[in-house]
């Protein structure tokens, strides 16, 4: 079994005297709750432009509604999000949210999927299911995703907030589709950010009001584990070539540990993207 780590903190504490104080809050209620909440993240400005890209994407690409339980049969999702604008590229290197991540994984992580995520009016709660459950893995075990839900409306129990089982990611067993467990909703202001571990049992909620609630899902996967959507396909190369270092790293233009992802013994990013990102390869430290 995965032990908690041993200060246990509320999820949804807001105020820290520094940001590695921040961080090892959110830590300890991930470790115990298996998730916890941002608060006031990203502001009204880049809500709005989040907000206004999603728009034109669903708009220009004429996303339908879902036609499954799981994707919903009044939600719209955009998937790969990284190829429709320069402003969901800073989704992923948030200087807030990445640390947290890279706590519960570790900095080798890599962006296993980003899409938008807009419940509409009368969809029903999603089934409930933990996101690492398609991996051969024993549970409990060491965590190998982590994902975020980043609230660009109000996400309130009524709307369709993510609903969450608090402590199951550290059950040895998955949620049984006919005897769901009770669930809370994970409500929070437009600009937060949700974060929770793999395991963790969760759900989008139910929505019974009239307006649609949108969030942005970004996930990350462990640096060795297969990602969800296939980044190197999807994001045309020239495209990869113009991200910020970090980005291509997160992306899978990286090596995990000096080893895992290398092309002839040599950096993809060098190989593919002619990018100088001077990663030292494991056999450099043989030298």
């Amino acid at each position: 079994m995965v032990a908690p780590r041993p200060r246990h903190t509320s999820p949804l504490r807001s105020r820290f005297s520094s940001m590695a104080e921040e961080i090892e809050v959110h830590l300890d209620a991930i470790a115990t709750h298996g998730f916890t909440i941002l608060r006031d993240v990203i502001n009204s400005e880049q809500l709005s432009a989040i907000a206004a890209a999603v728009d034109h994407v669903e708009e220009e690409l004429q996303i339908e509604k879902g036609t499954n339980l799981f994707e919903g049969f009044a939600t719209t999702r955009v998937y790969n999000l990284l190829v429709h604008g320069k402003v969901f590229e800073s989704i992923p290197l948030h200087p807030r949210v990445l640390p947290v991540v890279e706590g519960v994984l570790d900095p080798g992580l890599l962006i296993s999927s980003l899409s938008s995520i807009r419940i509409g009016p009368g969809e029903a709660a999603q089934p409930l299911h933990a996101d690492d459950q398609l991996i051969p893995l024993p549970r409990p075990h060491l965590p190998v995703i982590c994902n975020t839900m980043w609230a660009i409306t109000d996400f309130t129990a009524e709307n369709g907030a993510t609903r969450v089982v608090p402590a199951s990611h550290l059950d040895a067993t998955l949620p049984e589709f006919t005897n769901p467990p009770a669930t809370i909703p994970a409500e929070m202001e437009a600009g937060s950010v949700l974060v929770w571990v793999g395991s963790l049992w969760h759900g989008g909620g139910a929505n019974l009001t009239d307006t649609f609630r949108l969030g942005i899902a970004m996930n990350y996967c462990a640096g060795y584990l297969r990602q969800q959507e296939n980044q190197q396909l999807g994001i045309p190369v020239d495209v990869a070539r113009d991200f910020p270092a970090r980005l291509r790293e997160l992306c899978g233009y990286s090596v995990y540990r000096g080893l895992i992802g290398h092309i002839d013994k040599r950096h993809p990013a060098e190989i593919v993207l002619d990018a100088d990102d001077n990663v030292r390869m494991i056999w450099d430290s043989s030298r």
